[in-house]
């Protein structure tokens, strides 16, 4: 598997989910089969069913999370220093050359990328056409929407 890369608090995150679901999730559905066990007839019992799909679920995600985790590099975006390069863990400031519209987004992993809360996965179409560049550049960015033109306005590492 390829090296996963995750800002400190992405891998934080991870952490504390596979945490919940080792201490709470996991008992929890081991408590329920055994309670639809103690119903009966296991070949009509939908307590049983449902209980086992939802250990399926929480095992697999908690290989997954293991796996990634195993597979992290880490990155502080506080302590990197790219000389105004946009890189990983950067929040970029932007600005659309059509629409005159500013944002601000931050690069991070797959698994951390919420646009809501102004982070984008690295292997957006966005981040990629980002990366490497300096306040100033302008990269072209093809959206659905179209090709935009984005200005860098800023580029900070915090």
């Amino acid at each position: 598997m390829a090296t996963i890369p995750l800002t400190r608090r992405g891998a934080e995150l991870l952490r504390e989910e596979l945490q919940r679901l080792k201490s709470v999730e996991r008992p929890a559905v081991i408590n329920a089969i055994a309670e639809a066990r103690a119903h009966g007839d296991l070949s009509e019992n939908a307590e049983y069913a449902a209980a086992r799909e939802r250990q399926g679920f929480v095992e697999g995600r908690i290989a997954e999370l293991e796996a990634k985790l195993a597979n992290a590099q880490v990155i502080d975006p506080a302590l990197l220093d790219a000389d105004g390069r946009v890189v990983f863990g950067a929040t970029v400031t932007l600005e659309d050359l059509d629409s005159g519209e500013k944002s601000s987004y931050q690069i991070v992993g797959d698994d951390e990328a919420d646009i809501k809360a102004g982070k984008i996965s690295v292997s957006s179409p966005i981040a990629r056409a980002l990366i490497g560049r300096s306040v100033g550049d302008t990269a072209e960015v093809r959206a659905p929407s179209g090709v935009r033109e984005l200005e860098i306005l800023d580029v900070r590492y915090e």
